[in-house]
């Protein structure tokens, strides 16, 4: 049995060694499950992500309980389904279907699983992260799997829905030392229908481009939409379309602050990957790090996070050995 420490970082520790017990075969034990944190122990997006991938695997879980600080996992083969999952709060439906995806690299057959929950929430890739940037990568290199979004889901009530098809797949080493130029950009808003009176989404939409536009002499596309969700909110995602990679930077509205303010935020924080030479954004560094171990290969990213330095840690547990360097002013990630 793998024995984890969980008390050497957060939710992302469960859910990846739970991915990597079902994708090894191997059972694994997490304890002091977040003992670090000011609340310790599982919540209910833990447990979430947990079943979703026990589901896939028909795993034994032992421990799988709000508040639990030790938690087991004993997999089964990867078998696939369908299944659906309600969180019951607004914890993050992103971050539980990222437990899943990297299952279809051992997948016997397509796997289907819905999540209701928060679709854009702090702490969290938003949605459009992982429609827009995420996956797409991933599809570059093998992996076959979509998305079907039903509804957005805001803080505090949640209640966005997404599904996901995860299929059998062959994933080829992720070869990105380089970004190459920018192609294009694009803007992707999304606000209540409650927010429609105040535009906000076509505002956070018009603000990002203006902005843009005054950035980067490459092409900016535009989408904002309305949706009936359970709690107000608002999210912009400025995608950057590089010609071997995609990066994305995002900002979720908060009660008063300005459409154009929330654009901007997310703007600038383009700005400033652009102004490096690394090949992806920090996130997707932090993101990638399942799909390198299990294929291979080499990015780079503008910084050394403890979120990235934890995960590859626990890989390493299970025998994937990533190496994180520094290197010229960026940090080499490979494999």
């Amino acid at each position: 049995m793998v024995m984890v420490d969980g008390s050497m970082g957060g939710g992302q520790l469960v859910r990846t060694a739970a991915t990597f017990a079902a994708l090894t075969g191997e059972s694994v034990e997490v304890t002091d499950v977040r003992g670090a944190r000011e609340e310790a122990g599982l919540k209910r997006q833990h447990v979430a992500a947990l079943e979703a991938v026990a589901a896939a695997c028909d795993a034994d879980l032992a421990g799988a309980e709000v508040g639990s600080e030790r938690v087991a996992v004993d997999p089964g083969a990867l078998d696939g389904g369908e299944t659906r999952i309600d969180v019951g709060t607004a914890g993050s439906v992103p971050l539980i279907l990222d437990a899943v995806l990297p299952l279809a690299a051992r997948l016997e057959a397509p796997y289907r699983v819905t999540v209701s929950g928060g679709t854009d929430v702090q702490w969290a890739p938003p949605l459009d992260y992982l429609t827009e940037v995420k996956l797409p990568v991933l599809r570059a290199h093998g992996l076959d799997a979509s998305v079907t979004p039903t509804r957005r889901g805001f803080y505090p009530a949640g209640g966005g829905a997404v599904t996901l098809t995860v299929r059998p797949s062959t994933l080829t080493a992720l070869d990105l030392r380089e970004r190459g130029r920018l192609r294009h950009l694009a803007v992707e808003s999304a606000a209540s229908e409650s927010l429609r009176e105040a535009d906000v989404a076509a505002r956070q939409a018009d603000a990002a481009v203006e902005a843009l536009q005054s950035t980067a002499a490459v092409p900016v596309l535009r989408e904002s939409a309305y949706d009936e969700t359970a709690s107000s909110g608002s999210v912009v995602t400025v995608v950057a379309a590089y010609e071997h990679v995609r990066a994305g930077f995002s900002a979720l509205g908060e009660r008063g602050t300005p459409a154009e303010a929330v654009a901007e935020d997310a703007v600038e924080s383009f700005r400033a990957f652009d102004r490096t030479a690394a090949s992806t954004d920090a996130h997707l560094a932090d993101q990638l790090l399942p799909y390198l171990a299990l294929a291979g290969g080499v990015y780079t990213t503008p910084e050394r996070t403890a979120h990235l330095e934890t995960h590859a840690d626990l890989l390493g547990t299970f025998g994937f050995d990533v190496d994180v360097a520094d290197a010229d002013g960026v940090v080499r990630v490979s494999r």
